[in-house]
């Protein structure tokens, strides 16, 4: 446990009391983080979610109690649920807390849509308590200390999700019969909070001796220390009677703190000889305003909850944490990260096949491209089964770099399912795929980003020339306008999986649970706004290329069977057809036998000739009756798009667990 965690025994108790095992979803935010820790401090039951890898809050928290996942991908949902078979949750994820959220899809979706469908899992396995992290933003802007039950006037998108929570909360308490309450967080400070907040900017600046940068000195705010607010979750999870299951409580200081009461106390904490003038400071613009301070009377009544640590503790703690961070600049690159590039992280994925010798250099070149583009990144190679050492190689990359991720599968399922393998473990705004044989030119992926800014959801590489024998060109020209004519959706032509797909696109394609997976026709289907980016597709760097006549065939016809209905079609058309030169013929022959006796052909010619035709006709429309039927075949059988062997990360080679491993989560 780092030296900055020092639990009250209180506290400590009640960690100790909670109903295991205990999920924390959110864990990488600032209250999720410091929840996490202080559980684990006490006891190994719990496990916390996390949306993008690396998250500098979970730096020293073992591997097996973090999930990286996407929580909004409905499968990863129940699946991390499956597995963990959780009792106690606490909910601390939340999106549009910051000014510069303001996705309000996102915001909605995230705080509301995945809590009605949480709520429902949750009441379905018979979970025994669920602790959401509620806002004071709920109540609007107050002079006064609004009760718990005070009516709620929302002044933003995410204040009107969380009042939304809050009233989905007290349904599925009250009539539902879930152990569950709401915790309305006023200004929670302490570690491992962003550095460009407040409380953190003052001990920074104080530590150094200077003050921070301050607005209206008469601005009060109710401050609470972060484990007292930590706290509050596990006396809600304990007290909790089933009158008042569903309710919502306030969880504050009950103290009214103004910014000159803040300045004046980290003055004498810091020993800042002397204080300026309000008026003369240095201003900068804050995200509050008014008169803050919770009114904890009924929370303390029934939950039996008060804040103990003072604004100078509380201060002293915070500084004694940083002032034991490693690496002080680091925290600062995190806080700046997190809020400059939350929207424009990428997670490349590379389907890997005999690719050893390929994967350093296209580690190398992804990594130059990244960085030229100042976005957070992941890089995800999924080692489909190859024959030589690829995952060793990989096992060495992510050694060195917490960013690169590494699958194996236990064969080859082919690269669309190693593709989709790398897609439900992805945690970016955006996913890049690409082959990893170097065929896909990483330097590729700038031209994708500048269309992804512009608004496209899906951009995808157009490949205009390719380097290989004229034959298989030629086959590769004929397939695509052949595939893009028969399509009953507009398939982009010379177009391959080698393209960047915005999150909200990725969600939508892993919605589609075909087992015979087609993934630029998947991507097609799905729609929105999609462009192309033209390119020369070179020859494989290393080794020979797996592809060739037969197995490009094989994936015409995956192709054309998977979005084209247009055989079958033809099939009707020719059994119409038949059926009226039939007739036609029958009524030329009885009149031909009726008028010229001596002119009717004679012999077995015309037989022999009708049946070939016709036998013909029949068994290729056998064939592709057949083909559609073993595609509903495969289908039904329902088997796994693929077997995750194991996971790699920071050089560390895990056996997958057969759900996770399968699903994503």
């Amino acid at each position: 446990m780092p030296e900055w965690v020092s639990l009250h025994p209180e506290y400590a108790r009640k960690i100790s009391a909670l109903r295991g095992p205990i999920l924390i979803l959110g864990a990488s935010g600032f209250i999720g983080a410091n929840l996490l820790r202080h559980i684990l401090a006490i006891r190994k039951d719990v496990v916390g979610t996390a949306f993008a890898m690396p998250a500098w809050r979970l730096d020293e928290v073992p591997q097996e109690n973090v999930y990286y996942l996407d929580l909004l991908v409905p499968q990863n949902l129940e699946t991390l649920l499956d597995q963990t078979a959780p009792s106690t949750v606490f909910d601390c994820v939340a999106y549009g807390a910051y000014s510069f959220e303001q996705d309000s899809h996102r915001i909605y979706e995230t705080n509301i849509m995945l809590k009605v469908a949480l709520l429902d899992l949750l009441c379905e396995r018979g979970t025994y308590c669920y602790i959401h992290a509620g806002s004071s933003s709920e109540y609007g802007v107050h002079a006064d200390r609004p009760a718990e039950n005070a009516a709620l006037e929302p002044n933003s998108q995410y204040s009107v999700s969380k009042a939304a929570v809050s009233g989905l909360l007290q349904f599925t308490g009250k009539q539902r019969g879930l152990r569950c309450a709401n915790l309305r967080l006023y200004s929670v400070y302490g570690p491992l909070e962003e550095r460009s907040r407040l409380i953190p900017s003052v001990v920074v600046e104080g530590d150094a001796g200077r003050y921070p940068s301050f607005v209206d000195p008469d601005i009060t705010r109710d401050f609470v220390y972060v484990e007292d607010a930590c706290e509050a979750f596990t006396e809600a999870a304990l007290a909790l009677t089933p009158a008042h299951y569903g309710d919502s409580f306030n969880i504050g200081s009950g103290r009214a703190t103004s910014i000159a009461e803040l300045a004046a106390t980290a003055q004498t904490l810091f020993a800042i000889p002397a204080q300026p003038e309000f008026a003369s400071m240095p201003k900068r613009k804050w995200d509050f305003h008014g008169q803050w301070c919770a009114n904890t009377t009924r929370t303390a009544e029934v939950l039996g909850w008060r804040a103990r640590t003072s604004l100078a503790d509380g201060l002293a703690h915070t500084a004694d944490w940083f002032r034991q961070l490693p690496d002080r600049s680091r925290y600062d690159r995190s806080a700046k990260g997190f809020v400059e590039n939350q929207n424009e992280s990428i997670s490349a994925i590379i389907a890997c096949y005999k690719d050893a010798q390929a994967i350093p250099i296209m580690y190398e070149r992804l990594v130059k491209v990244f960085e030229k583009l100042h976005v957070d990144y992941e890089i995800i190679f999924v080692n489909d089964g190859s024959p030589d050492n690829s995952q060793d190689v990989i096992q060495e990359i992510s050694r060195h770099n917490r960013r690169v991720i590494g699958i194996t599968h236990s064969r080859n399922f082919s690269s669309q399912s190693a593709f989709r393998s790398g897609l439900e473990i992805s945690k970016k705004r955006a996913c890049v795929l690409l082959d990893g044989d170097l065929q896909d030119p990483p330097e590729l992926i700038e031209q994708f980003v500048a269309e992804w800014r512009k608004g496209y959801e899906v951009v995808y590489g157009r490949r205009v020339q390719r380097e290989a024998p004229l034959l298989m060109q030629f086959s590769y020209k004929l397939f695509y306008r052949l595939f893009h004519q028969l399509s009953y959706v507009d398939i982009p032509r010379d177009a391959g999986d080698f393209s960047l797909i915005d999150r909200k696109v990725v969600r939508w394609i892993l919605t589609c649970q075909e087992r015979d997976f087609f993934l630029r026709g998947v991507r097609a289907f799905v729609g929105f706004r999609q462009t192309g980016v033209d390119y020369v597709r070179p020859e494989r760097l290393f080794g020979k290329s797996t592809n060739n006549m037969w197995r490009s065939f094989g994936w015409a016809k995956k192709g054309i069977l998977s979005f084209s209905n247009v055989p079958l079609n033809t099939l009707t058309g020719l059994g119409i057809l038949s059926f009226i030169s039939g007739i036609v013929l029958s009524v030329g022959q009885i009149a031909a036998k009726l008028l010229f006796p001596s002119a009717a052909p004679r012999g077995v010619t015309t037989v022999i000739l009708l049946v070939l035709v016709l036998g013909s006709v029949n068994l290729l429309a056998v064939s592709i009756v057949g083909e559609y039927i073993a595609k509903i075949l495969e289908e039904v059988k329902a088997r796994p798009h693929f077997i995750r062997l194991n996971i790699i990360r920071s050089g560390e080679v895990r056996q997958a667990d057969m759900r996770r491993g399968n699903s994503g989560a």
